[in-house]
Order: C-alpha cells, then structure tokens, then sequence
C-alpha cells in the first residue's frame, strides 16, 4: 500500500507527462488534491490525459511543450501560475532514448537532439521553475535521471552523459536553493515497464526480457512505483532530503 497524502490547495507541473512515469504522477498528484499541469510535446495525448482526471472531479490543465524550446517551457511556467496562482511541485521527467551506436559512430543531430531535451531541457524547466518558486518562497522539484546517470552503458553515450548531467545539475541547484525554502532532488529508475526501457533494445522483446532477468527482484518496476517516489520527495515526510538521486531499480546496480 503507498502512503497517502494531502496535497490540497497545492500546484504540480509534470512534464513529458502523456504517458509512462508522468503520466502515473501526474495522477498520483491528482488523486492527493494537487492541481496538475499536463505538460507534453505530445499535445493531443496530454490532452486526453488532462480530460480524463477533470471528468474523475480533479483540477487539471494540459499545456503542450517541447521542454528543449526554452520560450514554450517559459510559457509553460506562465500558463501554470495564471490558471492555478502558483506553483508548489515540479517532476521534470520529459526525456528521450538516443540512437543506439558506439559513441564514434554517433551522429551530432543525435547527441543534440538528447543533449536537448534530457539535459539542456531539465536546466530550462528548472531556471523557470526555481524563479516562480523563489518569488512563492519555496517548492520541491524532482528531476527524472536513470541508473543509466551512474555508471557507464554501452551504446547510448549520450543518454548517459544527460542523465549524469541530471544528477550534477540536480545536486548543485540543491545546494543553491535550499536557502530559499526549495528542495531539488532526483529519481534513478532502473527498468520501468515503459516504451523507453524497450526504446534501448530497439523493441526487441528477447532482448528486453534479458534486461528485465539481470533485476535481481526479478521484474521491471512500474510507473507507479516511481510516482510514489516523486509524490514521497515532495511531501513533508522528506523534509530532510536535500540533492538526493534516489536509486529505484529492484536492486540492479547493487552488486
């Protein structure tokens, strides 16, 4: 059973927040009394999603964004504080899998385009974020970085370096905000039952179920599993946790 909570009168903003991890938060922010702002480049599927929590009675908003355009994230942070007045939460967890290829073989379109949206695109959301914060007096913000942000993986160099960058970017900004009533802290997923852990192996379902047979608790994890992570991280019971990239992978990089 996951803990509940009451996030009534409060704001979240999740990006990349249609399906998978954010939309799983976005939902458990719902259900705990938060108003939600679905925020994704796919529009008509944040959309559906937004619909689908305000017919269930709660208080939801979808907002397209491509969170490596730097204008549509500050439009994104705009459009959150006009419709709700403010902003208490951010899970940023838009991210992409890079084209598998050893990191000769790599071509610059693709390490911009993951550059772009998993680690320059989590620096944008969360300069936005921190000044509306800041101005409110406090927040909590999680960012979405990997396993694959603490140790090496062969074949998707740039996916590892914006995770790693996550985690950097993570504990610096911690340790810059927290004078200000804010906590940055992180999430590390191991497999998650999602299109990207699939994304990795190039939808190769031999592949995949080898991936998910090296978790020693011998299953991929949920998307539910790492909501409750993020709702844990922003709620007073984690008052004390400061710049944190807290691992959630059914024991994978344990041994």
């Amino acid at each position: 059973m996951n803990p509940t909570y009451d996030f009534t009168g409060k704001v979240a903003l999740v990006t990349g927040a249609s399906a998978g991890m954010g939309l799983a938060t976005a939902r458990a922010f719902a259900e705990a009394g938060a108003a939600v702002v679905l925020a994704d480049i796919r529009q008509e599927a944040a959309a559906t999603a937004a619909e689908a929590l305000i017919a269930e009675g709660h208080r939801a908003i979808a907002v397209p964004c491509d969170t490596s355009d730097d204008a549509q994230v500050a439009a994104m942070v705009e459009r959150t504080v006009a419709e709700f007045g403010q902003l208490d939460f951010a899970f940023n967890n838009a991210g992409i899998m890079a084209e598998v290829a050893p990191l000769a073989d790599g071509s610059r379109e693709n390490w911009d385009r993951v550059i772009g949206v998993n680690l320059r695109g989590v620096w944008s959301c969360m300069q936005h974020e921190l000044r509306q914060m800041q101005k409110q007096g406090g927040g909590a913000i999680v960012n979405n970085a990997s396993v694959g942000g603490t140790k090496g993986d062969p074949g998707v160099s740039p996916y590892t370096a914006s995770k790693h960058g996550v985690i950097g970017l993570t504990r610096t900004s911690a340790l810059e905000y927290v004078k200000h009533n804010i906590r940055v802290n992180a999430v590390n997923p191991g497999v998650i039952a999602t299109q990207i852990a699939r994304d990795v192996v190039e939808n190769d379902d031999a592949a995949y179920a080898e991936m998910v047979a090296k978790v020693p608790l011998g299953r991929a994890g949920s998307s539910e599993e790492i909501a409750s992570a993020v709702l844990w991280l922003c709620s007073p019971s984690a008052s004390y946790v400061v710049g944190q990239a807290f691992t959630i992978d059914g024991g994978l990089t344990v041994g």
